[in-house]
């Protein structure tokens, strides 16, 4: 029931985004023209510039939106598992803090005038490199312990976003505009080239993902536990932190940094599905795209003539939703623990 309802919401709220805009399409437009691309009909646009606004703005739009929300949502996840913190989310290992510090120096410095593509390639490379620096400045005697991967996560977080604020210094108005509107995440502007670079990316990543299942469902018995049940404890978590760190970067070097989708979506489906990986990693993708998808499909219809940033929208309503739910763990539980 909860992965049809899901999927039947995602479908539902996917066709409201492509009637809704500037240019309102009835639904039988929007299907009309997917018969249209795909070679099944001849009949002919009802609203002029239909298939223009479709395809080259809304659909790659929308297709962008479900992929990062998956991919933000299933790293979630798989950082919840690893640190056995409901807390843990894909910011935790500086991907998102590394990734907004590249892209800062790409405007700041003028490497954006290589080609579009260099703010996104250099946020995505800073993103994974910063991760591994975490990793490896955590590593000591060949293991990892959690508390120093988190604390050296604080510490890098800290100086790239002083970093980040010095960058912000030394640009002109121009460069200072365009770094706080990346950080405040936006779908805007969604190309087919760039979802061409990042499903594979991030199919891939959530393939790894729900192959690691199994053995994140061990971790919930502690380390000792899952290293008795013959888990390789130190490289489930390389592996781990190295999908998170793909999922993260692809989802931030396109959009900018969008929070609270990795927080929030995996504790709402542990409350219903229960802690199995197998079914909660599907069940926090298919959450994850329709919260971002909904969040887009705000972002850009509550204001006319606008387009809010997707990441504000998604703080704004996720600081609240997740204090009411620890709350509500407090009194049902006495805690998260």
């Amino acid at each position: 029931m909860l992965f049809t309802g899901l999927a039947l919401a995602l479908v539902a709220v996917a066709v409201v985004a492509a009637m809704s805009g500037q240019l309102h399409l009835p639904a039988g437009e929007v299907w009309n023209s997917i018969l249209r691309a795909l070679g099944l009909t001849d009949v002919p646009e009802s609203v002029p510039n239909a298939d223009a606004a479709l395809w080259t703005i809304r659909f790659p739009r929308i297709v962008m939106a479900i992929l990062i929300g998956a991919a933000l949502a299933v790293a979630g996840t798989i950082m919840q598992a690893v640190f056995s913190n409901p807390l843990a989310e894909p910011g935790v290992v500086g991907v998102s803090s590394g990734a907004a510090l590249g892209a800062a120096a790409a405007i700041v410095f003028g490497w954006t005038a290589a080609g579009d593509w260099v703010t996104a390639a250099i946020a995505f490379g800073t993103g994974i490199l910063t991760t591994f620096a975490v990793y490896f400045a955590s590593r000591s005697g060949g293991r990892t312990e959690v508390v120093t991967l988190v604390l050296t996560g604080i510490a890098v977080n800290a100086f790239a976003s002083g970093g980040l604020a010095l960058l912000t210094f030394l640009g002109d108005n121009q460069s200072r505009e365009e770094i706080v509107f990346w950080q405040l995440g936006s779908l805007n502007g969604a190309r087919w080239e760039e979802v061409q670079v990042m499903l594979p990316v991030i199919a891939a990543a959530l393939v790894a993902g729900f192959a690691l299942a199994r053995r994140l469902d061990l971790f919930s018995l502690g380390e000792r536990g899952a290293r008795h049940l013959g888990v390789n404890v130190e490289r489930t978590r390389v592996i781990s932190i190295v999908v998170v760190a793909v999922l993260t970067g692809a989802a931030v070097a396109f959009a900018g940094i969008i929070g609270f989708v990795g927080l929030i979506v995996p504790h709402l489906m542990r409350m219903v599905i229960g802690p199995s990986h197998r079914g909660l990693i599907a069940a926090s993708a298919l959450g994850g795209a329709l919260l971002l998808l909904t969040a887009d499909l705000v972002a850009r219809t509550a204001v006319p003539m606008a387009d809010l940033p997707i990441g504000m929208l998604t703080s704004l309503v996720g600081g609240p939703f997740f204090f009411w739910l620890l709350r509500r763990q407090r009194r049902k539980s006495g805690g998260w623990g």
